[in-house]
């Protein structure tokens, strides 16, 4: 059974503290439910529970980075936000390298719509001197995890989902990921698929079914980063495709599919763009099948995408 994305994060951690005797970790009253307790077990003196204070611990690592240390700070996605003014002041301002790991990114299932994390695409990603970035899957987040310790590297967010990963083997070399290069999964002709995170697992088994079941040609896009974005994977989605859709574990009013549009807008690049992600409402309590069903994120709901945008090929640019 593949692990939970958690327990790779605290493990992983551990990993690089050893290495790197900068690292230490901090979490706001969160210690088992993020797998901080893992780095709080093996090296005591190098992590900190701050309590229930998401924002002093933004401001608590911040301190700790200006001082040399590189903290990976550890906030649930939804709670993060009560941290806004700390990351803007405290950390983007001064470029300082905190890592910012944003557990519970998504939906999260039956704790419900306080707990969901669907808005740190769109409230993150106007932010100055941020990386954003979302795993796929765990080997992704353990080579983020290592590319956010190295020198240099400022502020860096890493957003993932409650849950388990795909992949039994989920150990692999730690080896640093270009910052702001995503990754073309497929080859493709008559549109353009482009996932943020773990849901392109989804979308790839989607993807997979609708050119079995209909005469079509897909590319799929992981875009790994949503700030710095990929301009060079943008600029060849944008000649070569008349039809994209994006596909993001998050509010699509101002997350990944927005930042999308801007992008083909400011290039004059003219595609129609179908965007999937958490529609405009607070989403209820419910199995993550459940609530990936009822917004319409899931394999069924991204097929039905496909269909629709397969079916309507011909739709001029006028239309759209």
């Amino acid at each position: 059974m593949p692990p939970l994305f958690q327990d790779v994060f605290g493990n992983t951690l551990v990993e690089l503290a050893e290495s790197n005797p900068k690292i230490v970790g901090v979490t706001p009253a969160m210690p088992s439910g993020c797998s901080m307790n893992i780095l709080m077990s093996k090296m005591p003196k190098r992590a900190f529970d701050v309590g229930i204070a998401e924002g002093h611990a933004v401001t608590f690592s911040g301190g700790m980075a200006k001082d040399g240390l590189l903290p990976f700070c550890n906030i649930y996605s939804s709670f993060m936000q009560r941290a806004y003014d700390n990351i803007i002041h405290d950390v983007a301002i001064q470029n300082l390298p905190v890592v910012l790991c944003l557990d519970r990114a998504g939906l999260v299932g039956e704790d419900g719509p306080t707990h969901h994390g669907a808005f740190d695409m769109a409230y993150l990603r106007p932010i100055p001197n941020l990386t954003i970035a979302s795993p796929m899957d765990e080997h992704e987040l353990r080579r983020l995890m290592y590319t956010a310790q190295l020198p240099d590297k400022g502020p860096f967010v890493i957003r993932y989902p409650r849950g388990r990963g795909v992949l039994k083997d989920w150990k692999c070399p730690l080896e640093e990921i270009p910052v702001g290069k995503g990754r073309k999964l497929k080859d493709g002709k008559d549109m353009a698929v482009v996932t943020l995170g773990p849901i392109g697992n989804i979308a790839a088994k989607a993807i997979e079914r609708a050119e079995k079941e209909k005469d079509i040609s897909i590319a799929h896009y992981d875009l790994r980063f949503l700030k710095p974005l990929d301009e060079e994977m943008l600029h060849e989605i944008g000649r070569s495709f008349s039809r994209i859709i994006t596909i993001e574990d998050g509010i699509r009013k101002g997350g990944m599919g927005t930042a999308i549009l801007e992008f083909m807008s400011d290039n004059e690049y003219t595609p129609h763009v179908h965007r999937i992600g958490v529609p405009d409402k607070f989403v209820e309590h419910g199995t993550i099948q459940e609530l990936y069903h009822l917004c319409g994120m899931d394999e069924e709901g991204i097929l039905e995408a496909i269909n629709i945008n397969c079916h309507d090929k011909e739709r001029s640019n006028k239309d759209i």
